[in-house]
């Protein structure tokens, strides 16, 4: 399985799949390139460190641009996954997300529907829920509205800070997207309406 990631930070999520390819979990499968927004992003140098290869989309160019060449480069490295990873952008070009309608996953830091957006950490602690957690979902034209693949419930209560949440959870984010891109290595994922339902292959 060839797969792409798109970030625009630090990559931790990334590495986790790196990891995950190299551990066994993530079976027959190679991250082919890596996509960013951002020239400073720490994700290049833990791209760089693992030989995989790097290419830079310009937003200010405008969305659809930027976004045609997203595809244009899945499209090159024959993609048959794409994971986003801390990519800051809302992708929308119907182009792009038709091309890649249930191929395109990403990784939420709540219990979709609950806290959509940014900071949703933040969210979670100031509105004082007692568990949050983090979702697995497909991309689609809403705002982290796709199809839900998997959850993990993260028990926040004794956070202290929206940092402590934040942290906590993104230690359940790691191990899911893991899990999650490990299953699409294995099998399948049948979408009916809203549902993600995970097939293994016979």
């Amino acid at each position: 399985m060839n797969i792409a990631v798109l970030a625009s930070g630090r990559g931790s999520n990334f590495q986790a799949i790196i990891d995950g390819i190299r551990d066994g979990k993530i079976k027959n499968s190679e991250i082919v390139v890596m996509i960013t927004d951002n020239r400073e992003a720490k994700a290049i140098e833990r791209a760089r460190k693992n030989n995989i290869p790097v290419e830079f989309v310009d937003y200010r160019e405008g969305r659809e641009a930027a976004e045609i060449r997203i595809k244009k480069v899945l499209d090159r490295y024959k993609t048959d996954l794409v994971v986003l990873a801390g990519f800051m952008r809302v992708i929308k070009t119907k182009e792009l997300l038709d091309r890649y309608r249930n191929k395109m996953i990403n990784i939420h830091p709540a219990i979709l529907p609950a806290f959509k957006g940014m900071h949703a950490q933040r969210q979670a602690f100031e509105y004082g829920v007692k568990v949050s957690g983090c979702t697995v979902h497909f991309v689609d034209e809403t705002l982290d509205g796709g199809p839900i693949i998997e959850q993990t419930c993260v028990y926040i209560g004794d956070c202290k800070t929206a940092e402590e949440v934040e942290e906590r959870i993104l230690k359940e984010e790691h191990k899911l997207y893991v899990k999650v891109v490990g299953m699409f290595a294995e099998g399948k994922f049948k979408v009916e309406g809203r549902r993600a339902e995970y097939e293994k292959s016979i």
